[in-house]
């Protein structure tokens, strides 16, 4: 069983903290996938893992064993990098087979193998084909099969959609999604897409500046963000953040305002907030409305209007100067200038102490995973 175990994992450079003690299990044939801001440590946490930079602190383990001291090669795990790192000299053939070739695997197993892992990624016809003679995708497609068939305990990716244009970013993620199914194998994957997260992970490792700011399914990070980073790095566009002000606490609510935004009790826990403290509220472009006269809760400007057919993008600034996004139907009409209202369901809010901490909602919509 290919479980992946970490314990207060540490990587520094110098005097520069990278990885700051990072724990995670992560069982047998999940997909896992690190996401997070540039320079947060992902692909570090992933080269740790991979036996290609050493360890300051803490242990890895996989399969039950400690490979803190393992090199690559012993630590039965495939990477899949960015860049192909396909021999231009050889044809796709002899590219997969490349690592059973090295390690004296006997022809006929290679042969069966190659023809696996081709019929897999439909390479059967590109076997001939030298790399120079393949697309993009086709060229990922073959360095992915050069790691099945090796049959690794473990399969790494270090962002291997980033050189792929949009068309085939989408068209090779669902075939990364269809693999995982078919070989059942444990995956950790590296992306600063969060779509690609969002629709691959089976769970998400959220992180920032070394530090896992959450770990959990897709739908409960995009529902229950522990953070106000969580909540506003996981969705598209980001979360809605309006400073307010607490005005009542009761056993199972918090009332807030501001300048911009009349009175609402959020049914959120209490706990961390005091009366008359400065606190975030978030709502998801999604879950806000259109509004007029007394029914809008908040009134602004119409800044930026980015029409994509089946959705309109609305941006509009308060008298604070505070600015909130809408998603809305594609065929509202609205024009920088428009003074416009919002409206919003308290359910659908959430609520940060001033520190970020989320306040827990007592009323979270009900999803699997």
């Amino acid at each position: 069983m290919a479980e992946l175990n970490l314990r207060d994992v540490r990587k520094s450079f110098g005097l520069v903290d990278i990885i700051k003690g990072v724990d995670l299990d992560i069982k047998h044939g999940e997909f896992i996938v690190f996401v997070g801001p540039s320079g947060c440590g992902k692909s570090t946490l992933l080269r740790l893992i991979a036996g290609l930079e050493d360890l300051t602190a803490g242990d890895i383990s996989i399969g039950g064993k400690l490979v803190n001291n393992l090199p690559p090669k012993d630590r039965s795990i495939a990477m899949v990098f960015q860049s192909y790192a396909l021999f231009p000299h050889m044809t796709v053939r002899q590219n997969v087979a490349f690592g059973l070739t090295i390690s004296g695997a006997p022809q006929n197993e290679i042969d069966a193998k190659v023809a696996e892992a081709a019929r897999m990624l439909k390479l059967e016809p590109l076997l001939d084909r030298k790399p120079s003679q393949l697309s993009g995708g086709q060229r990922q497609r073959v360095a992915i099969g050069r790691a099945i068939v090796r049959r690794p305990d473990v399969f790494l990716f270090d962002e291997p959609l980033s050189n792929l244009d949009a068309a085939l970013r989408v068209g090779t993620r669902a075939e990364i999604a269809k693999l995982h199914r078919d070989l059942g194998a444990t995956m950790v994957y590296v992306t600063h897409d969060q779509v690609e997260a969002m629709t691959l992970a089976d769970r998400i490792v959220v992180l920032d500046t070394g530090i896992v700011r959450q770990f959990g399914s897709p739908l409960e990070l995009y529902h229950n963000p522990q953070n106000i980073f969580v909540a506003g790095f996981i969705g598209s566009p980001k979360m809605n953040f309006l400073p307010v002000t607490v005005d009542k606490l009761a056993k199972n609510s918090v009332t807030v305002s501001s300048k911009d935004l009349k009175a609402l009790t959020l049914p959120v826990m209490p706990l961390g907030v005091e009366f008359g403290q400065s606190v975030h509220l978030g709502i998801r472009p999604e879950d806000v409305q259109l509004a007029e006269g007394k029914a809008a809760m908040l009134q602004g400007k119409v800044e930026l209007v980015e029409r994509l057919g089946h959705e309109t993008f609305i941006e509009i600034e308060t008298a604070s100067k505070t600015t909130c996004t809408a998603l809305i139907k594609g065929t509202a009409l609205a024009k920088p200038g428009d003074a416009l209202g919002y409206k919003f369901e308290v359910d659908q809010c959430h609520l940060f102490t001033e520190n970020g901490t989320a306040l827990k909602r007592l009323k979270t919509p009900s999803f699997a995973g």
